[in-house]
């Protein structure tokens, strides 16, 4: 058996160079250029943006193809491909938005085909489309054919437990669509991300598969997406929920760090963080929309129960972004490190 490569090591994406084997997987309402860049700015190697309706960008949906769909300049500042993720299960229109998508200025196109979400699934998108394979090929078919881009796929092992609709789906997809790698995460849509991964069937798939294999899915710190890493040799991973408010997890990966970061650090990136959704969406929309980010960031700060709990609520309440950045600071020793 071949060694595996280390994470640090590059790969090939179809014609793509990717630098490291670490990467920042689609995260709907999240993975906009300023989540992507921070992923980067911590190692990533490559980042996939949150999921963008085909439909929105056929039909030019302003918030969709104006915002959604942004590809800042700050993200070619570091090495790695960026991929724009989409969604739909129409090949015509899919083929239209994944031109848009190129010309916006993408290296590769991520197809959502894992979703469990109630209102993607009955548009016959997301994982609905594991029940409907020869939809699932025309649709990545056209993508691939539509940008000229290499095409990954996002996949779930199955609808239902004990469904491996999804790792029958990964062949026809590589071997009819011509998709560039596959995106496993193997757990059933049905628990969405709930019980432990299949990582014996991601191993299986890792064998069979004539194409790069990225393992997603329950890797939420160093030593279990290591051993993940290693138990399937898989050919890269892909940090979800695990990355929220903890970018250092690409460094840990990478092997550049070891440390934790300080409660000084965790508040510097929460500051650049305020500061490029302002940079985004203006300050009053991102008053509101940082509300589900700061949970994240109050987490690593290490503070004992009550006195999280009451730093969360206060920076809900938050007014204006300058009395929350007040909050944080207060609630927080700069000096002190945050445990592991």
């Amino acid at each position: 058996m071949a060694t595996q490569a280390r994470l640090t090591d590059p790969w090939q994406l179809g014609p793509l160079s990717v630098p490291n084997r670490v990467m920042l997987a689609p995260l709907a309402g999240i993975g906009n250029w300023f989540v992507r860049l921070q992923a980067k700015r911590h190692g990533a190697g490559m980042a996939v943006s949150e999921m963008l309706s085909s439909h929105a960008i056929f039909h030019g949906n302003e918030r969709t193809c104006v915002e959604m769909l942004r590809i800042d300049p700050q993200e070619r500042e570091y090495e790695g491909p960026i991929s724009i993720q989409l969604f739909g299960q129409d090949p015509a229109v899919m083929r239209v938005a994944a031109k848009e998508v190129a010309r916006a200025g993408a290296d590769a196109i991520d197809l959502n085909m894992g979703c469990p979400v109630p209102k993607v699934c009955k548009t016959g998108a997301g994982a609905a489309l594991l029940d409907d394979p020869d939809v699932a090929v025309a649709v990545a078919r056209a993508a691939s054919e539509g940008s000229g881009l290499p095409v990954t796929v996002k996949l779930r092992s199955g609808r239902r437990p004990g469904d491996t609709s999804g790792f029958e789906l990964a062949h026809r997809l590589v071997g009819e669509a011509g998709v560039a790698a596959i995106a496993f995460h193997p757990r059933s849509a049905a628990v969405h991300h709930k019980g432990v991964p299949d990582y014996a069937l991601a191993a299986r798939l890792v064998q069979e598969l004539d194409a790069p294999v990225i393992l997603t899915g329950g890797l939420h710190d160093p030593p279990s997406t290591l051993a993940a890493y290693r138990q399937t040799g898989a050919s890269a991973v892909m940090l979800a929920r695990g990355s929220l408010g903890n970018p250092w997890l690409f460094e840990h990966l990478l092997g550049v760090r070891e440390d934790v970061p300080t409660r000084a650090e965790v508040l510097a990136e929460l500051d650049w963080t305020v500061d490029r959704a302002v940079e985004h969406l203006g300050a009053a929309r991102a008053t509101r929309y940082l509300r589900k980010f700061y949970p994240w960031y109050v987490a690593r700060l290490g503070l004992e129960k009550p006195e999280a709990k009451a730093l969360g609520e206060s920076l809900q309440r938050a007014a204006t972004l300058d009395d929350a950045r007040y909050t944080a600071a207060l609630a927080a020793h700069p000096t002190a490190a945050v445990p592991a």
